[in-house]
């Protein structure tokens, strides 16, 4: 660990696993606003309008990974990260925290470098300080320089052996299916950016807990639970996916949660990055995926 500089902001935390570093900015936060192979390139998306700022009364986006509140309200969502953030290790474990928001809520997110699994665990903590239990989840979103996000399709099986629902496919007001960006197989749904595009968005419910990123030559795969006794937000989905024109975020969900006052509520995340791409074919790329996402627990 050490303190560099990064985009503008004089302070930030260091964290190299292998051949492999995650630079977090303690002048606002907690932002993951560097992640990729030392000496290559940068797969966070960092906004160059308020790249190094800090200190705004309002909400700002300054891109990178972040801990969100879901469901998504302005109100407890879009709660201004713009000052210093607390630090500490604890062996392993880096540790960043924000201060109190005025509805009572704290975020934090602790990275424990994995040596030797070549990768990086993520805990996501939102702590309850008011007087009364909160209903919420967990959000981790990380909004990356462009690419494509791909994630798994359930199964097949004939309609004769199972009639029952096997995921739900979450649409938003915008949302358009017919848009270019989505290729929809039978194996993967893979969603493009584009930075001709305006923004669009789809969610899902992956049951098999993990999606990944291809940019650049890179794959980044992300590892994330999924509980079947569990609800989880925005009908049902525990795995989400986001673009525009300057970005394309790779998100996932915890379960909805009852936060009692004084406690917190936690989400986990696995992130590994691979130099490897993803093959053309659906039904090859669906192998790929599985195969790479079966030798990384």
């Amino acid at each position: 660990m050490e303190i560099v500089a990064f985009s503008g902001w004089a302070r930030c935390a260091r964290i190299v696993c292998q051949n492999i570093e995650m630079i977090v900015t303690l002048e606002v936060g907690p932002r993951i606003v560097r992640f990729g192979f030392v000496g290559g390139p940068n797969i966070m998306h960092v906004v160059p309008e308020t790249a190094g700022k800090s200190g705004a009364d309002e909400w700002v986006g300054y891109g990178g990974h972040r801990l969100w509140i879901a469901p998504e309200t302005k109100e407890r969502s879009m709660q201004p990260d713009n000052a210093e953030v607390e630090y500490a290790v604890d062996g392993e474990t880096h540790i960043f925290t924000t201060g109190i928001d005025k509805y009572h809520t704290q975020k934090e997110i602790r990275i424990t470098p994995r040596p030797t699994a070549k990768s990086f665990r993520l805990e996501h903590r939102i702590y309850n300080y008011s007087t009364y239990d909160l209903e919420l989840a967990p959000w981790a979103a990380t909004i990356c320089e462009g690419g494509e996000v791909i994630f798994p399709m359930p199964p097949f099986e004939s309609h004769r052996t199972n009639v029952l629902p096997a995921m739900p496919l979450v649409l938003w007001a915008y949302t358009k299916l017919h848009d270019s960006r989505f290729t929809l197989g039978d194996r993967v749904l893979r969603f493009r950016h584009d930075p001709t595009k305006g923004p669009n968005k789809i969610g899902a419910l992956v049951k098999q807990g993990y999606a990944a990123l291809v940019f650049d030559g890179c794959t980044f795969l992300k590892r994330f639970g999924f509980d079947p006794t569990c609800v989880y937000a925005d009908y049902g989905c525990n795995f989400e996916t986001f673009s525009r024109q300057d970005m394309l975020e790779i998100e996932s969900l915890g379960a909805m949660q009852i936060v009692h006052s004084g406690s917190f509520c936690t989400h986990e995340e696995r992130w590994y990055l691979e130099p490897e791409t993803a093959p053309a074919g659906d039904a090859e790329c669906g192998e790929w995926l599985e195969s790479l996402a079966a030798t990384r627990a």
